[in-house]
């Protein structure tokens, strides 16, 4: 009897091993790994955020920059920064893998901080201008690497072949942007009032303190983080595309001797690891299709030539890029309009009464605040309240499909820019009024709060039109590539601020003779509700070349899913 029970007991107590085991073992992917990636991203954009909302403010009090100049250099640094990762995500699809560009971007972003701290401290007066631009763009080269992989890399751990994760990973878009609304007006509240009134040193210090923060947190989860290995060069399939129909676009295709190739040579990243996810054939870009084409040369030949011969899967990932191409250049111009929150809008506050009580001063940068704190009550309401209304009327599982999202964001940006400008009027009128025209440094009797509104605008269009963007990239784009549509959707930002740069530069050159120079050092005299009527001029005309690129856009389809994208 001893005998018989012994055994049972012991494969009992070895089974219970087995499973203590298995539950104290990390569980991997979901939102268990994904909470730490949002953490990073939180501390880093406290770091970006608290360094790109005063950026103005050190350049035109501490460095003697003009309005215009500062203007410029800001948005040419923002724009750099917004480029690079373009850059950052090819390295991250091609070589690395996202995890380690991340690791290599952070530490590169942390001793770009240690320089930009050393530049307003320790170095000499001579050389801290030099200094200062050199650590601004290695910290534009330690973005390049972060911002097209952190997001990517978070949303990859969630599994669209498992039903409860897919459902997760719509919402996560949404509170993911919360976190960076979160971190960037955090420092913007406190990093920028330190900066004012303790001194840059202090507040630099903080940022850099920050990026540490973010290096240990993002290192803590590194046993909970599902990783994917680096594919070839996404360029390379895109090329092969290309190339393999030009070579047959003299070839028929026919039922005799020609067919279309379906195997999955060049399929994307989720095929190659064992899950079949097979795009659906569509009819746009049909040249591509010649790809697909066996001619007599490729049923001979073996193995295939993969520069003659194309799967379905990989002409339709050319596709998908070739549909985002025309959406991703009529959203330069909101980001044109965006850029105005640290830049004019600050100095416009800047002359406005600021003060709360009988001796607190509003640093003028930290009115940007007001933007993060409209997204911070908006993302729930439209997440918790919105989203389910409007899935009853329409029956689509977001809501709003991707591109109305991105369109109502795009209107609205217009309307931030009839507001700003009538604001500004109102400003120049009683300024007139109190004989304060040449005095650029006095402060208007007119409340900073009347600004409140074109704030809470940019906020509200930024929940519609950045999150959609973000997902529409991350969605749309081929799973191989995913780290190049975030860099896509973030360069959209960097581009806008290059045409923003580059309308100052126009309209300054057109109206020297007529009116004075546009935006120069005094605003009163600056005509800056000119400049604002100029932007929402061509936004109006902007949305309606999206509406028309908007009204053609095929999403993606997936054979054997049914459910609306």
């Amino acid at each position: 009897m001893d005998i018989i029970v012994a055994p049972v007991m012991t494969r009992n107590r070895q089974e219970e091993t087995k499973v203590v085991s298995t539950l104290r073992k990390p569980t991997k992917g979901g939102w268990n790994s994904a909470i730490f990636i949002i953490f990073v991203e939180v501390s880093l954009r406290f770091a970006y955020y608290g360094l790109a909302g005063n950026l103005i403010t050190y350049l035109t009090n501490d460095l003697h920059q003009s309005t215009s100049t500062a203007i410029k250099n800001v948005n040419t640094w923002v724009g750099v920064s917004a480029i690079f990762p373009i850059f950052g995500a090819i390295v991250a699809d091609s070589l690395l893998g996202r995890f380690k560009t991340i690791l290599l971007a952070s530490a590169i972003y942390f001793l770009g901080m240690i320089l930009l701290t050393l530049s307003v401290s320790v170095i000499p007066m001579r050389y801290r201008e030099a200094v200062f631009f050199i650590a601004l763009y290695i910290l534009a080269v330690g973005e390049g690497g972060h911002k097209p992989c952190v997001q990517t890399f978070a949303a990859d751990q969630f599994d669209e072949e498992k039903p409860e994760e897919k459902a997760a990973k719509s919402s996560f878009f949404n509170w993911w942007y919360l976190g960076i609304v979160a971190g960037g007006s955090s420092a913007v509240l406190l990093v920028i009032y330190i900066q004012d009134n303790v001194g840059w040193t202090a507040g630099f210090g903080m940022l850099t303190g920050a990026l540490g923060v973010a290096l240990f947190i993002f290192l803590a989860g590194i046993k909970r983080y599902r990783k994917q290995a680096p594919v070839k060069s996404p360029f390379t399939m895109v090329a092969q595309v290309f190339v393999a129909a030009m070579r047959k676009r003299r070839v028929i295709e026919t039922h005799q001797g020609l067919g279309i190739c379906y195997e999955a040579v060049g399929t994307d990243v989720e095929d190659q690891t064992g899950n079949s996810r097979t795009l659906a054939a569509t009819s746009q870009y049909r040249f591509l299709d010649k790809a697909m084409i066996i001619d007599n040369l490729d049923a001979s030949s073996k193995p295939r030539n993969p520069w003659r011969l194309c799967s379905l899967n990989q002409v339709e990932e050319v596709k998908l890029v070739l549909r985002l191409l025309p959406i991703w250049l009529s959203c330069f111009m909101f980001t044109a309009v965006l850029v105005q929150t640290y830049t004019l809008f600050i100095k416009q506050g800047s002359t406005m009464i600021r003060s709360i009580g009988p001796s607190f001063q509003v640093p003028p940068a930290s009115f940007q605040s007001l933007v993060g704190l409209t997204i911070l009550f908006t993302i729930p309401i439209y997440d918790r309240i919105f989203v389910p209304a409007a899935r009853k009327l329409t029956g689509h599982r977001s809501g709003i499909t991707m591109l109305q999202r991105i369109g109502i964001g795009l209107f609205l940006s217009i309307v931030e820019m009839v507001v700003a400008a009538q604001v500004e009027a109102k400003r120049v009128s009683i300024a007139r009024a109190h004989g304060l025209m040449d005095t650029p440094k006095a402060t208007i009797p007119m409340s900073v709060w009347w600004i409140l509104p074109q704030y809470m605008i940019s906020g509200i269009s930024d929940v519609f039109t950045v999150v959609g963007l973000q997902e529409l990239f991350y969605d749309q784009m081929p799973e191989s590539m995913r780290s190049l549509g975030a860099a896509a959707h973030i360069s959209v930002i960097g581009v806008g601020s290059f045409i923003n740069t580059a309308i100052i530069t126009a309209v300054q050159a057109i109206t020297a003779r007529s009116i004075g120079i546009l935006l120069g050092d005094n605003l009163n005299r600056a005509h800056v509700d000119y400049f604002y009527w100029v932007l929402a001029a061509l936004s109006a005309l902007n949305f309606c070349v999206y509406l028309w690129i908007a009204s053609g856009f095929v999403y993606k389809k997936v054979e054997g899913e049914e459910e609306p994208r």
